[in-house]
């Protein structure tokens, strides 16, 4: 079992998937600085600030879309958000860390991250709400349309 196997059958799980989130994003935020301190691009300091949003919307769309396998919602739903949490927090401090700077004076990346959240929770909720409706729908019966009285 090769090791993107492995790992694309425990990306299911809300803390995986928030780690693995992070660690790229960690990855992609290093890479950036150690590209303005060696000069080679100029110096834009929120770069790190829309990082940490980008993947932020990438966690909330994969962890939305592996909803649909989760057999126990609620419970998906609880991990999500927690993992959702940490994911933020721990974005937001390497973003501070790498640019310098505080979300306040990031300039629009506290909207940016207010909005990624709400979206968030719309697009868990609607995939929940499409998952529900397609279960109601195997459960009916097609044979014959109900005719009104």
């Amino acid at each position: 079992m090769s090791l993107f196997s492995k790992l694309e059958s425990r990306l299911d799980r809300p803390p995986v998937l928030a780690l693995v989130v992070f660690s790229l994003s960690f990855l992609l935020m290093l890479l950036g600085w150690g590209v303005m301190a060696m000069g080679w691009t100029g110096q834009d300091r929120l770069y790190a600030w829309s990082i940490a949003a980008a993947f932020m919307l990438l966690y909330a769309m994969a962890n939305s879309l592996f909803s649909l396998r989760a057999g126990n919602f609620l419970k998906y739903w609880g991990s999500s958000m927690y993992s959702y949490l940490g994911l933020t927090v721990a974005s937001a401090l390497a973003a501070r860390l790498f640019s310098g700077l505080s979300i306040g004076e990031a300039g629009s990346y506290r909207w940016i991250f207010i909005v990624v959240t709400f979206g968030f929770l719309v697009f868990l909720s609607l995939v929940n709400f499409v998952k529900r409706i397609v279960q109601f729908a195997e459960r009916e019966e097609w044979n014959q349309p109900r005719r009104r009285r």
